[in-house]
């Protein structure tokens, strides 16, 4: 454990708590409560005393049959007798279920850098070593770094599109090129889905696990967290190979018993409203985007920006010899104003900080941007922290 990165969030957390009034840019949740029927269902799940017990390890009957249709429906996965899905208690159980059950020991694990800071944790936690693969000048893939990164001790390439903590969407040619390297060399391809539905600019997202004969290679891992407002309430599922099932079950048995039967009763609820609960709070998003990258594109002398046409992030890469923690203080302290460093997303050359505009009205997006480019201008105007 003490080779494991430390969270960021309570870090910054704590930074914030100790700086009253600081507006976080940092966290990556919506600002939307989850819609009326997952609250009722609440009152559902009281109806019956049995539900106070133990249930399936792998979720509800009718939870399970709605997110089949949803996966149908939405994704172009087709559950059969060669796939299973698996309810958890959010997305990140689903990605260590996923280790654990694919992996030994000292085994490799492909993640795209930058990658989601708990997916690296995970990895390293499991006692095997996450094999970093850089992405382009955009963040996108590069499938053939990625296949000349595969040893004989690989067992899964991870993507992550809409990606956290880019933006990025990756595109469908770009997936199919992946999931096809990982089918010939007989290794997973395990593609963690959160942000499906915040897409922009006409940008499209893609589930891998949609892809003919793809089955039995790839682990495709989903989350109320962001579309539903469902961040505390830990509801997510993951779609794996039929081989795999018994694995899983044992963790899920071992760490959960079974997902939380409350949650999943409220989990039930939402979904039936379906991703039109998720559509409508977009217009607020993309207002608050569009605040946000006007106001990075006036400090492009400052920093630059890739595009970024999904999830509710920029990465912003800093001209400046600082480090991107001490930056993430001092724009904390000094101007009330908190994003997340970029060395926790694996940025170890320059200055990167993560922007997060998911959770912000269109008035404290205006008020924290402004303070964040004031406060960046502020502290790099030193010539000491200058490039």
């Amino acid at each position: 454990m003490d080779a494991v990165q430390s969270p960021i969030i309570p870090i910054i957390g704590k930074l914030i708590r100790d700086c009253p009034g600081t507006i976080s840019l940092g966290q990556g949740v919506v600002s939307y409560s989850p819609p009326n029927e997952a609250i009722a269902g609440i009152s559902k799940f009281l109806d019956y005393r049995e539900n106070h017990k133990y249930k399936s390890v792998g979720g509800i009957e009718p939870l399970l049959t709605v997110i089949k249709s949803k996966l149908k429906a939405e994704n172009g996965i087709e559950i059969n007798e060669d796939n299973h899905i698996v309810v958890t208690a959010g997305g990140n159980m689903a990605f260590v279920n996923a280790i654990l059950a694919i992996t030994s020991a000292g085994d490799e694990i492909i993640l795209q850098v930058p990658y989601y800071f708990n997916h690296e944790m995970a990895i390293t936690m499991a006692n095997c070593r996450p094999i970093l693969v850089a992405t382009d000048e955009n963040y996108q893939l590069r499938p053939q770094a990625i296949a000349k990164a595969i040893t004989n001790k690989t067992r899964a390439v991870v993507t992550v599109s809409p990606n956290n903590p880019t933006g990025a969407v990756y595109s469908q040619s770009a997936l199919y090129e992946v999931n096809q390297i990982c089918r010939e060399k007989g290794i997973y391809h395990i593609s963690d889905e959160p942000y499906e539905y915040f897409t922009y600019n006409g940008a499209k997202h893609y589930s891998p696990g949609a892809f003919a004969g793809s089955n039995s290679h790839t682990i495709s891992l989903y989350s109320l967290s962001k579309a539903y407002g469902f961040a505390s309430w830990r509801i997510g599922y993951m779609v794996i190979p039929k081989h795999l099932l018994n694995a899983v079950k044992k963790i899920q048995d071992t760490i959960l018993i079974c997902p939380p039967l409350i949650s999943q009763y409220a989990a039930l609820g939402a979904l039936n409203v379906g991703k039109s609960y998720c559509e409508k709070h977009l217009e607020q998003i993309i207002n608050v985007r569009r605040i946000v990258r006007r106001s990075l594109e006036s400090i492009e002398d400052l920093c630059s920006c890739a595009t970024a046409d999904g999830a509710f992030y920029f990465l912003l890469k800093v001209n400046t010899k600082m480090s991107d923690f001490e930056l993430t203080e001092k724009l904390i302290k000094e101007h009330r104003v908190a994003v997340i460093p970029g060395t926790t997303f694996g940025m170890e050359k320059g200055c990167y900080l993560r922007v997060a505009y998911g959770s912000l009205s269109e008035e404290t997006a205006t008020e924290g941007i402004e303070r964040l480019v004031k406060g960046l201008r502020a502290i790099l105007s030193t010539k000491m922290f200058s490039t």
